[in-house]
């Protein structure tokens, strides 16, 4: 074979494996919606290569709403097979750039909980509408929610909300909720993955949610890490002893996460 030929050969597969890396790429898409007269953008998160119908997850960030750390977050989990809606929970006028900024906006969020419930509703519809408008591979029979910390306590609050959901995750979520609620309208099985030495959801408050649970009669489970603080899957946490990455416990949470959902997707 001459030497033209092989580069010739030779570029035209280096072609084709650049091609095959970009169709398997994880895109984003922006959506622009709104709540009320709040204009909303949020996020859709997905692998275009997916040959297959993919379960969808609502994600709702930590207290610094959609920004980079969490919109790579969404990817992760994407990447296990799941096509994300990330929620934008405060409006597009509202993206903190500190902790200050963020614990005013999580604050008013947190503080009325029919307005979280109401939002993480609409983001629910958001990942339906979108995935449909963009061609997206989602199988709207398996549909569920994941949290972290303020996301996570937003994720429970959906599940109570009686919202058409497979299952809940909040990972190092707050728990509590001052809103009663129709235990006979709630679909979702959920599960909290929560640092057993977290300091911001005291052992009272880890209580309280089992009590609720039992009472409520929900399909539920409580994992508490040994060693774990806050924010244990958020990889620029380190405030030691009080928010702090935790690789190994965030890779076992990670993976209960994904044992839960193909259990309660199969119940379907």
């Amino acid at each position: 074979m001459q030497p033209s030929a092989q580069l010739q050969i030779l570029s035209g597969l280096a072609g084709l494996l650049m091609s095959l890396n970009l169709s398997a790429a994880t895109v984003r898409k922006t959506i622009a919606y709104q709540v009320g007269e709040t204009k909303m953008s949020g996020v859709l998160v997905f692998d275009d290569a997916s040959k297959s119908k993919q379960p969808g997850l609502v994600l709702v960030p930590n207290w610094m709403g959609i920004n980079e750390a969490n919109l790579k977050q969404a990817e992760k989990v994407a990447g296990m097979g799941y096509v994300v809606f990330v929620s934008d929970m405060y409006g597009v006028a509202v993206r903190p750039k500190n902790a200050g900024e963020a614990g005013k906006a999580s604050g008013a969020v947190k503080g009325d909980r029919a307005l979280m419930r109401l939002r993480a509703q609409s983001a629910l519809s958001q990942l339906q509408t979108s995935a449909r408008a963009h061609q997206v591979k989602l199988d709207v029979s398996k549909l569920g929610a994941i949290g972290f910390c303020f996301g996570g306590t937003a994720a429970l609050e959906l599940g109570r909300s009686g919202a058409a959901l497979s299952g809940v995750v909040s990972f190092h979520g707050g728990l509590d909720s001052p809103l009663a609620y129709d235990e006979k309208a709630v679909r979702a099985a959920a599960l909290v993955l929560h640092g057993a030495d977290d300091p911001y959801v005291p052992a009272a408050e880890v209580n309280g949610f089992s009590a609720e649970m039992r009472e409520k009669g929900w399909n539920w489970e409580l994992i508490s890490y040994g060693g774990a603080v806050h924010s244990f899957t958020d990889v620029d946490a380190n405030a030691k002893g009080q928010a702090d990455y935790n690789a190994k416990v965030a890779t076992r949470a990670y993976a209960r996460m994904q044992e839960f959902f193909a259990e309660v997707f199969q119940a379907r």
